[in-house]
């Protein structure tokens, strides 16, 4: 068996020790590219650059075009789609604005040709009732859950109780005790 000496035996211990200081260098390292790569992705590049002349209807048109889903991405608007249909409907959106039609034509126009569908907040109708009151419905069923299971909860008996904590007395026999005669 081969035997360490005393003075080698830092030596180990110091390139060992070591170790992990690479490894945290080296996870820093990484974690600082990650973030840059994250910091340089994460700039906003205009998906639709195209600026109106009058500052009102420009307004109106990044309203109305935040207010309409996408129909090919159908989690977007069509403001943050790349999408060409999203551009098509852009540029829809922009003719109707500069045309005079009003915010209600436009999406009125918009809900005949695609659907109610294409507006995030749909109008309030007999096909879309369940939209509006599910959430609430929902609320109300989770509400009486929850108070049914307090109530429940309350009603039974504790384990803590110092009555049934106490031993019987010694001339004292218990109920489940069979007699002997």
């Amino acid at each position: 068996m081969k035997r360490v000496e005393p003075a080698s035996r830092p030596a180990k211990l110091n390139a060992v020790a070591g170790a992990p200081r690479r490894l945290l260098v080296r996870a820093l390292a990484t974690l600082w590219l990650a973030l840059a790569g994250l910091g340089v992705a994460g700039v906003a590049y205009a998906v639709d650059p195209i600026e109106l002349e009058d500052p009102a209807l420009q307004e109106r048109y990044r309203a109305l075009s935040h207010e309409l889903r996408c129909m090919q991405c159908q989690n977007q608007s069509i403001a943050d789609s790349p999408v060409g249909l999203a551009g098509d409907l852009r540029r829809e959106v922009r003719e109707l604005l500069v045309a005079g039609k009003s915010d209600e034509e436009i999406r009125t126009w918009m809900r005949d040709r695609y659907g109610d569908f294409i507006l995030f907040r749909p109008v309030f109708a007999a096909r879309t009732a369940w939209l509006w009151l599910a959430p609430a419905v929902l609320l109300a069923i989770g509400l009486g859950v929850a108070v049914r299971i307090v109530r429940r909860r309350a009603a039974l008996p504790t384990d803590d109780d110092p009555a049934d904590l106490q031993e019987p007395a010694a001339g004292d026999a218990p109920a489940d005790r069979e007699r002997v005669s």
